[in-house]
């Protein structure tokens, strides 16, 4: 039986699936191992060395930092990512932008610090903030090389670099800890971690430490960075107004116990998502001139997510205050009222994240920062509200209800605009979700039977996924692979190939060194 020939479309996508394939493994297991020791750090800090205050006031620092990190560089760096040509021709001009902005943004933290950390609830965290907030230096520093690993799918270097910083920024911020240090030692350590990510990018991809100035490059790149600049701010914003409203409104104790439930609710979202996201980017941009292509997939990406983050959610949320008291002890136990509602909001997270960076690929850049908005002003009275009649819990629940309700169906309506079929959105994630209800009912209904021992835990836990793995079994097809194969459009049968125009559309930040163990 003679063999079709293979298209050079079809060799460009199986190379493009392969590369995408090898860095999605990298990136998973960078992740998995990175927040195994996030776990296990955050444990012996809040078991044996902190308490809720003096997390409360690193949260507030942490959270002040995550906002100004989204627009350090005004979005420009993300250009090394996707723009076409020569990324040393343009890099010179992107570490100049990049470096100013970052540095004036540090001069006014520094100078606003106690003014924001009194806004905030914590006129003590001014000094961590003013210590922390050299990271945006460094991660200004850093973007272009770090760029330049993401646009390589060169994800097993970025291990090594995400590795030794790890290693350094938990080393300072333990040995100070025990040393009374408090939040402190979490602000010294974020710094000690980036500048050896700073070194270690510099060494990974050589050459592109180099400052340069081209006014044409310079306002093609605020051009198209800028926007999305804003809407990555946004989309921070977003993610930190709770902790923001909670040491306003609360005071530093509420907010440590908040801090600590939503890292709990972070782990899945944060292992999974981190690693699909750091190969879903420039996967969506190869297949962004592809309909059909682009469409499976990121059904396929979706339902992979979901399907194995929805079992940890569950878990987590179902056994929430002796999950709390067995990792870190009963002066923690307060954090378990707000655990069950932010992992719902985890889950929702993961579709957010993935949507945008499929929406940025596609060039949506209007209705990405339209959507973030919508988001932030629906956020904030929710949760000022909520945190003023019901503590912790209601503001867990008011962004569930916010993110559900806004956020989810703009989103779904975004997608659909931009060609991916509501339909596919709908059979990614139909089996999990009926999955993640029956094991609800089973975990809720073992635990009052079998009691919160420990064997009694186990035993829960290994029941509950069992059944949702029995619930999963008719999607197992679709989540083999994060991307499919490269199917022919009707153009390409025809004889036919569309080439997408070479505009630089920028994603959503993500080469950011890697914050410190412990981060929101």
């Amino acid at each position: 039986m003679d063999t079709a020939p293979t298209t050079g479309t079809e060799a460009t996508a199986a190379s493009l699936g392969t590369k995408v394939r090898s860095a999605a493994r990298w990136s998973l297991i960078n992740t998995m191992v990175m927040r195994l020791g996030n776990f296990a750090t955050g444990i012996i800090l809040a078991r044996f060395v902190l308490d809720p205050a003096a997390w409360g006031v690193y949260g507030v620092a942490q959270t002040v930092l995550m906002v100004m990190l989204a627009a350090n560089e005004l979005g420009v760096t993300l250009a090394v990512v996707r723009w076409e040509g020569d990324v040393r021709s343009f890099a010179p001009t992107v570490l100049t932008l990049s470096t100013i902005s970052s540095s004036l943004l540090y001069l006014g933290i520094f100078a606003a610090a106690p003014g924001v950390a009194g806004l905030l609830g914590s006129p003590e965290a001014s000094s961590v903030l003013r210590v922390m907030c050299v990271c945006l230096v460094l991660d200004g520093l850093s973007q272009v090389p770090a760029g330049v690993l993401t646009r390589e799918f060169a994800q097993g270097r970025r291990m090594v670099i995400d590795a030794l910083n790890f290693a350094l920024s938990t080393s300072v911020t333990l040995v100070l800890a025990l040393q009374g240090w408090g939040a402190m030692s979490f602000a010294c350590g974020a710094v000690a971690g980036n500048l050896v990510a700073l070194a270690g990018c510099a060494l990974a991809a050589p050459g592109y430490l180099r400052f340069g100035w081209n006014p044409d490059q310079a306002r093609a790149l605020l051009r198209f960075g800028l926007p999305l600049a804003g809407a990555s701010m946004l989309s921070l914003a977003v993610v930190n107004a709770d902790a923001m409203v909670v040491g306003a409104v609360l005071g530093n104790v509420s907010l440590g116990f908040y801090m600590l439930a939503f890292n709990m609710a972070g782990w899945p979202v944060r292992v999974i998502s981190e690693a699909a996201r750091r190969v879903s980017f420039a996967g969506f941009s190869r297949l962004a001139d592809s309909p059909k292509a682009l469409s499976d997939g990121f059904g396929r990406a979706l339902a992979m997510l979901v399907t194995f983050t929805v079992p940890a959610c569950v878990l987590l949320g179902a056994l929430a205050r002796p999950a709390v008291e067995l990792l870190y002890g009963s002066k923690w136990s307060p954090a378990a009222a707000a655990l069950p509602c932010l992992m719902a909001l985890g889950l929702a997270r993961i579709a957010a994240e993935l949507t945008y960076d499929c929406l940025v690929a596609i060039g949506r850049r209007r209705s990405l920062v339209l959507i973030q908005a919508l988001w932030l002003v629906a956020l904030v009275p929710t949760l000022i509200v909520a945190a003023r009649t019901g503590g912790i819990a209601s503001v867990a629940a008011g962004h569930v209800l916010v993110a559900g309700l806004v956020v989810l169906p703009a989103f779904v309506l975004a997608l659909r605009r931009g060609g991916i079929a509501t339909r596919s959105l709908v059979r990614a994630c139909a089996w999990p979700l009926l999955g993640g209800v029956v094991m609800t009912v089973v975990v809720t209904m073992l635990r009052q039977r079998l009691g919160e021992g420990v064997l009694a835990l186990c035993a829960t836990s290994v029941i509950g996924l069992v059944c949702y793995a029995l619930c999963v079994l008719p999607s197992r097809r679709l989540i083999r692979g994060s991307l499919p194969r490269h199917s022919r459009s009707r153009e390409e049968d025809e004889g036919v190939v569309t080439t997408a125009p070479t505009v630089p559309v920028l994603p959503a930040q993500e080469n950011q060194p890697a914050a410190p163990a412990h981060e929101r």
